[in-house]
C-alpha cells in the first residue's frame, strides 16, 4: 500500500489573538461574546477578503488566516490594527478589544481545510511576542515586505520561541507604542488580582521546557478555581517568557495586584522548583519558598507543588488584601473591603471578633445582595459562636444560619467559599448533616486546593460516622494549609476521627494540640478527657475535666447530642461513655 504524501505549500500566515479575554470575559461575558462577533463581521473578515486571504482556524480569543503573499498578510495586519483602534474610540477604555499579531512566510501542511506545521506554529508564537496593538513579524516575512511598504522596521534579534527547534530572528513596526492594555473594570478592581509569569528553566535542559511551563498553567487553573481570585489569563502571562521583568511594570501593564514567579532546575534525577510571591504595587515579597523531588514520576510532583503553593499562597494573598482593606480610609469602604474587615475580625478567633465579623459580613451583603460568600461567611459565624459557647438564643440562630446558608447556596452554586461554609454551619448549627456535607462535596469537587473545604469535609465524615475518610481530608487541610488560622479545629476534628477509631493515644495527642493552639476553647478538653479515661489514664482525665468544667460548667452528659451531631449511636454512646468516666455530670 502506498503511502500517501503529505500536501505541503508555501502560505503567509497571520496569527492575531486579543489581549486580556479572560479579564473582558470576567467582567461581561455575553457583551465581550457579542463585540467579538461584531468586529469578526464587520472589520475582520472584509479585510481579509480585500487581501485575498482565508481564516482557517478561531478560537475563542484568536484566530488564524493564510495569505498567497506576506506584503497581503502584512498589509492585512496594519489595517486590521488601525481598524480596531478605530472601533473601539466608542468604547469604555475598560472594553477596548485590543490585539497582538504574528506574521509568518513559511511552509505548510494541509489536511483539509486546516493548516498545520511550523509556518503556522513560529506566526502564533510570534503573536505572543508583539506588544498589545502590535504587530511582528519573522525574518523570511520581513525580507518580502521590507521594500515593498513604507514602514521602517525595529530588529528585536533571535527570539526563542516555545516549540520551535531553532530562534526566530523578529521584527516589529519602528515606532511601536510601549505595552498599553485596557485599564482593568471595576469589577476586576474589586477582586484582589494575579498574573503567574513563566517559571525559568534553569536546567539548560530544552526538553524540561514542558514542565516548566505545565507547572505554571497547572497553577493558573488551580487559582483559577477561587472565585475572590482574579486570574491573568495563560496567554497574557505567558508573552513574558524569555524576557527579563520588572514586578512593577508586569503589574502596571496586566493591571494585577501580585505577580507569581518561580524557576525550575533539574540536577540528575531530582527537580528543585522556586517561586515567590511578589506585591506588583510595592516590589515586596510577600512569600518565598521551594519544593524539591524526584523525576520518577514528574507528573504527580507537579501536582504536589501545585497544590503546596496554591495551598500556601491563596491564604497570603487574602491577608495581603485584609492588611490592605484596613489601611483604607473607613469612608471608601466597598463591599469586598466590608468582606475583608469581616475574614480579620473572624480569624480572631474571639466572642467580640465574631459579633464584628458578622456586621461587617451583613454589611457587605448590604451593599450587595448577591454577594454569595458574604452570607456563607455570615453563617460561619454562627457556627463560630455556638463553638465557642458564645450563643444566647439558639432557636433565632438556628434559624439565622439556614436562611443565611440557604441563600448562600442560592447565590453561589459555582462558589467553593460560599457552597462549604454554608455546608458547614448546616451540619454543625442546624444538624442538616446529610445536606450540608453534600455541599461541602460540591465546594472541594470546585476547588481541590480550597483548604477549609477539606476541613468542613473532615467534620463532616465524622458526624456521619466515616472516621478514616475524615483523617484523609484533614491531612490533605494541613497539607494545603499548615499555618492556618483553623489549625485548632483540624487538630479537634483528627482527634475526634480518632477517638472514633479507638486510637485513643493518637485522640489525646490531636486534642492536646487543640488545646495548645486555644486553650480557651472547651470542645478539645471534652475529646482530651474523654479519650485519657479510656485509655485507663485516670489522672490526665481528672485534671483535663477539671479544666473543661470551669470553661464550659453547664455543660452536661445530655447535651453531647445537641452539641455534636453524630449520626451513628456507637459513637455517641463511647463518647457519653469517656466524659462520664473523666467525670462530667
Amino acid at each position: 500500500m502506498v503511502k500517501e504524501r503529505t500536501q505541503r505549500r508555501l502560505a503567509a500566515i497571520l496569527a492575531a489573538d486579543v489581549v486580556g479575554y479572560s479579564r473582558l470575559m470576567e467582567a461581561d461575558e455575553a457583551d465581550t461574546l457579542a463585540a467579538l462577533k461584531v468586529r469578526r463581521k464587520d472589520v475582520l473578515e472584509p479585510l481579509v477578503a480585500k487581501h485575498q486571504g482565508r481564516v482557517f482556524k478561531v478560537t475563542g480569543d484568536g484566530v488564524l488566516v493564510e495569505f498567497a503573499s506576506a506584503v497581503n498578510a502584512f498589509q492585512c495586519a496594519v489595517e486590521l490594527q488601525q481598524a480596531m483602534a478605530v472601533a473601539n474610540r466608542d468604547q469604555p477604555e475598560d472594553r477596548h478589544i485590543v490585539l497582538r499579531i504574528g506574521v509568518n512566510l513559511g511552509d505548510v501542511m494541509v489536511e483539509g481545510s486546516d493548516l498545520y506545521g511550523d509556518g503556522v506554529n513560529i506566526a502564533a508564537r510570534l503573536e505572543t511576542v508583539a506588544e498589545p496593538g502590535g504587530i511582528v513579524v519573522s525574518e523570511d516575512a520581513h525580507r518580502q515586505v521590507r521594500n515593498k511598504v513604507d514602514i521602517d522596521f525595529d530588529d528585536l534579534g533571535p527570539q526563542s520561541l516555545k516549540n520551535i527547534a531553532e530562534p526566530v530572528r523578529a521584527y516589529r513596526i519602528a515606532g511601536t507604542p510601549p505595552v498599553v492594555v485596557p485599564a482593568p473594570s471595576q469589577a476586576t478592581l474589586d477582586k484582589p488580582s494575579i498574573a503567574v509569569l513563566p517559571f525559568t528553566n534553569l536546567s539548560g535542559d530544552p526538553d524540561q521546557e514542558y514542565f516548566a511551563d505545565g507547572m505554571v498553567e497547572e497553577i493558573v487553573t488551580a487559582l483559577s478555581r477561587f472565585h475572590w481570585l482574579f486570574v491573568i489569563a495563560r496567554n497574557s502571562s505567558f508573552a513574558y517568557k524569555g524576557k527579563a521583568v520588572d514586578v512593577k511594570q508586569v503589574g502596571r501593564e496586566l493591571g494585577v495586584r501580585y505577580v507569581l514567579e518561580g524557576s525550575v532546575r533539574k540536577a540528575a534525577s531530582r527537580v528543585r522548583i522556586a517561586g515567590q510571591l511578589v506585591d506588583a504595587a510595592t516590589g515586596a515579597t510577600l512569600w518565598a519558598d521551594r519544593f524539591e523531588g524526584s523525576l520518577e514520576d514528574i507528573f504527580d510532583l507537579q501536582d504536589q507543588v501545585t497544590a503546596s503553593v496554591v495551598g500556601i499562597i491563596a491564604p497570603r494573598l487574602q491577608q495581603a488584601e485584609i492588611e490592605r482593606a484596613k489601611r483604607k480610609p473607613t469612608e471608601s469602604l466597598d463591599a469586598y473591603d466590608n468582606f475583608l474587615r469581616g475574614m480579620a475580625e473572624y480569624h480572631l478567633w474571639t466572642r467580640a471578633g465574631q459579633e464584628e465579623a458578622l456586621s461587617y459580613f451583613r454589611r457587605a451583603i448590604e451593599l450587595d445582595p448577591n454577594f454569595a460568600s458574604a452570607y456563607g461567611m455570615a453563617a460561619r459565624c454562627y457556627a463560630s459562636r455556638r463553638a465557642g459557647g458564645w450563643e444566647t438564643d439558639q432557636v433565632r440562630a438556628v434559624a439565622e444560619t439556614i436562611r443565611l446558608a440557604r441563600r448562600a447556596t442560592d447565590l453561589g452554586r459555582d462558589d467553593a467559599l460560599a457552597l462549604g461554609t454554608a455546608g458547614f454551619a448546616l451540619a454543625w448549627v442546624a444538624g442538616e448533616v446529610e445536606d450540608g456535607a453534600a455541599l461541602i462535596d460540591r465546594a472541594v469537587q470546585l476547588n481541590p486546593n480550597f483548604a477549609w473545604g477539606w476541613l468542613f469535609s473532615g467534620w463532616a465524615k465524622v458526624w456521619l460516622g466515616e472516621p478514616e475518610v475524615a483523617i484523609e481530608h484533614l491531612a490533605r487541610a494541613m497539607r494545603l494549609s499548615p499555618r492556618d488560622t483553623h489549625m485548632i479545629s483540624m487538630h479537634a476534628a483528627a482527634a475526634c476521627a480518632n477517638f472514633f477509631l479507638g486510637r485513643y493515644a493518637e485522640a489525646w495527642t490531636s486534642a492536646e494540640a487543640a488545646i495548645r493552639e486555644r486553650p480557651e476553647y472547651g470542645f478539645p478538653h471534652c475529646v482530651a478527657a474523654a479519650s485519657a479515661a479510656l485509655a485507663g489514664r485516670s489522672e490526665e482525665a481528672r485534671k483535663t475535666m477539671a479544666h473543661l468544667r470551669e470553661l464550659m460548667p453547664e455543660l452536661r452528659i445530655a447535651q453531647i447530642r445537641d452539641f455534636f451531631p453524630l449520626r451513628r449511636i456507637e459513637h455517641l454512646t463511647s463518647f457519653a461513655d469517656g466524659l462520664r468516666k473523666a467525670g462530667l455530670p
